[in-house]
């Protein structure tokens, strides 16, 4: 336990006034006598430990206060309190009650139990402080992730019962896994099995998913499912309640209102359902006696928490199975470095289909590059689609099928490449990303230089091909559906992306236009997928573009129908890139061994882990300065963010602290404690620490 100080050593006392006060006929107690009205502390345990609801890192600590013995009762290990701190009232949850306090001098009294609903159970309590320790954040931050505000109305209403135990499912479809029938079979025994999954092209993966969770259901114990976003959502809430019922799973998202959320994050809590389904919100639901938890494309950066201190559900769930030794599986199309480093290090067991099943499943994909044949169609000419595109699209439309048209979205930042090869330009010294920095020196522009360190590359050599011109890579969305629309006269155009973005189309044809990430089902599978204009997501000046983009890809080409029936995939970018051949091969564990083995290299996440400090030049100079670093530390930066003045000064600045990975948690407790001695000083200007962050550009 912290050291723990009362509040009331924060509460200043009032300058008397000026007048002198009336004496006052109250009669005086006798020595060893209260006085009539005094609060008395509790007969029993009268000491509680407060978390008080304070974003400072110094006050990243339980404070003492006595309970008094009118709350005796009320005020119980994880409810919500009101207590005086610093002279204002404020929330807070009592932690635990215990007989003395290591304060010697007197203690402050609770003011009031705002609820005696137990909201922060020891096993949440437990994960949250781990995810603020791990990402070097405090604990306030985590619990207003979460819990959910109160709604009284909502909590006084009566408990549900709870949920009778569901039949257990038929999990013969996960036959066509190897190992997935043992990864089942250990989760019907209660048995801890850690899985990284690999689903099938056109794999049912909700059914899959609601499986799994029925299997630990029914021997009565709860799962946790969290998915990117609300159509995934809806799709696996769907095929729970199918086989578990729907008494038994709540969804839980954001978007829901006061009221329902905290209504339904309380049936959870009290254990009236035992398969919970939701987006990020989720990664701290307090199930009962959990036996499994599901992460579903953990490459997905909407599973990165935007509030301090920006936890990652894969990560947060990793530790929930550690801690709890229960299962977790992680599932995709596609596969991240991360997940690879569980399955190298054998914490994981990959669960994947022979060959043999994959080629059964699989569509036919066939790479173009920048410089293909054009369709003799005029139409096409005009929407500039390579021929194989433009027959395999016009094929799918025959058969009565729809056609999913892939067109990345517009904003990536510029980065440069090799003129030559087009490999993307890193730095010698810390192998970041090249970029122009933009102005002159002596009236020359000024030199590429490392968006990473800052150090200038006056003499770039591709490490590829050797050459030593660099070229920007021009990325965005010049198809539109209007273009495409033409191509195809008769064709009715549907387009799904950030204005609208669609569940699921019919399964007769129609040309499909979406951005990445916004690809509704179709009924029946698509007959054809054109992902065009693939340098737009391999260029992208981002360590994770590769990885990115085959994600990207395979969700897409997921949706179509097999080789078998007729299904076709065209990729839009040059065959013997690693990214385009794990695609062909359908084979993304290969790429995700490749990817690892590079970052290990070069030391990046996540064989490394990274802190990344934001602010003004003087608060970020500052906090690396008081930041001792461990052993592999070392520093990157700082370099300008965002626009440049004429004296070459930035408003804001970033620098990048990396250490091994077995110095993270050191690292993460140096970054707390310098935070720390940073609010304790009151520092004004804000900074913004992010430990493994997903953009590092």
């Amino acid at each position: 336990m912290s050291s723990s100080e009362p509040a009331a050593l924060w509460d200043l006392p009032e300058k008397p006034p000026a007048a002198k006060a009336a004496p006052s006929r109250a009669r005086k107690p006798k020595p060893g006598q209260k006085a009539k009205g005094a609060q008395q502390p509790a007969p029993e345990r009268p000491v509680a430990r407060i978390v008080v609801d304070i974003p400072l890192a110094h006050l990243d600590r339980t404070f003492d206060y006595l309970v008094p013995e009118k709350l005796h009762e009320t005020a119980v290990p994880g409810c919500r309190v009101r207590v005086r701190f610093a002279g204002q009232l404020v929330d807070g949850y009592l932690i635990e009650r215990g007989e003395t306090s290591d304060y010697g001098s007197k203690l402050a009294f609770l003011d009031r139990v705002t609820s005696p609903e137990q909201v922060l159970p020891p096993s949440l309590h437990v994960l949250c402080r781990a995810v603020a320790d791990r990402y070097g954040g405090t604990l306030s931050d985590v619990l207003r992730l979460a819990i959910p505000p109160r709604h009284a109305k909502a909590e006084g209403e009566p408990a549900l019962p709870p949920a009778a135990l569901p039949a257990a499912p038929d999990t013969a479809a996960w036959a066509r896994y190897q190992r997935g029938p043992a990864f089942l079979e250990a989760l019907a025994e209660g048995k801890p099995a850690n899985a990284v999954w690999q689903a099938l092209p056109g794999e049912d993966w909700p059914r899959r998913l609601a499986e799994a969770a029925a299997t630990v259901a029914a021997a009565g114990r709860g799962a946790v499912l969290v998915v990117p976003d609300h159509r995934d959502l809806t799709r696996v809430h769907e095929a729970c309640a199918e086989l578990v019922g729907e008494e038994a799973v709540v969804a839980l998202i954001a978007g829901l209102g006061p009221a329902e959320r905290y209504r339904r994050w309380l049936a959870v809590l009290r254990g009236a359902v035992r398969v919970v389904v939701g987006t990020r919100a989720a990664m701290f639901a307090p199930v009962h006696d959990p036996g499994l938890f599901v992460v579903w494309d953990d490459g997905d950066d909407l599973h990165l928490d935007q509030h301090a201190p920006y936890p990652h559900v894969r990560d947060v769930l990793m530790d929930r199975a550690h801690a709890a030794k229960v299962s977790l599986l992680v599932g995709g199309f596609a596969r991240t470095a991360e997940a690879q480093l569980l399955v190298e290090s054998g914490w994981a067991a990959p669960v994947l289909a022979d060959r043999t099943e994959l080629r059964a499943a699989a569509p036919r994909v066939t790479p173009v590059g920048e410089d293909f044949d054009v369709a003799r169609d005029e139409a096409a000419r005009v929407a500039r689609l390579p021929a194989v595109a433009f027959e395999a699209a016009r094929q799918a439309f025959a058969a009565g099928l729809p056609t999913l048209v892939q067109v990345p979205r517009r904003g990536y930042v510029p980065g440069l490449a090799c003129g030559n090869c087009r490999t993307p330009a890193h730095c010698r010294r810390c192998a970041g990303p090249l970029a122009l920095p933009g102005g002159s020196v002596d009236g020359q522009p000024k030199p590429p230089a490392c968006r990473w360190c800052g150090v200038p590359e006056t003499a770039f050599r591709c490490t590829a091909c050797g050459s030593v011109r660099l070229r920007a890579v021009i990325v965005g969305a010049k198809r539109t559906a209007e273009e495409l629309g033409r191509a195809f006269p008769g064709i009715p155009v549907r387009t799904s992306g950030a204005a609208e973005v669609l569940a699921s189309v019919p399964g007769k044809p129609a040309l499909v236009v979406c951005t990445p990430g916004a690809e509704p089902v179709a009924e029946g599978g698509y007959g054809a997928a054109l992902l065009l204009d693939g340098w737009a997501l391999l260029g992208r000046q981002d360590l994770r573009a590769g990885e990115e983009a085959l994600r990207r890809w395979m969700a897409a080409a997921a949706l179509v129908r097999s080789a078998t029936a007729g299904g076709r995939v065209i990729v839009g970018a040059e065959a013997g890139m690693a990214v385009v051949q794990a695609l062909v091969r359908w084979d993304p564990a290969w790429h995700a061994a490749q990817e690892l083995a590079e970052r290990q290299e070069l030391g990046f996440p996540p064989a490394m882990r990274m802190a990344s400090v934001e602010g003004s030049p003087d608060a970020v100079a500052g906090l690396l300065d008081d930041l001792p670093l461990p052993s592999s530390g070392e520093v990157l930066g700082p370099v300008p963010l965002g626009e440049i003045d004429e004296e070459g000064n930035a408003s804001r600045e970033r620098a990048l602290v990396r250490v091994t990975r077995a110095e993270g948690k050191a690292l993460a407790a140096a970054i707390h404690a310098a935070a720390a001695r940073r609010d304790a000083k009151k520092a004004t200007e804000p900074i913004r620490i992010q430990l493994d962050p997903l953009d590092l550009i």
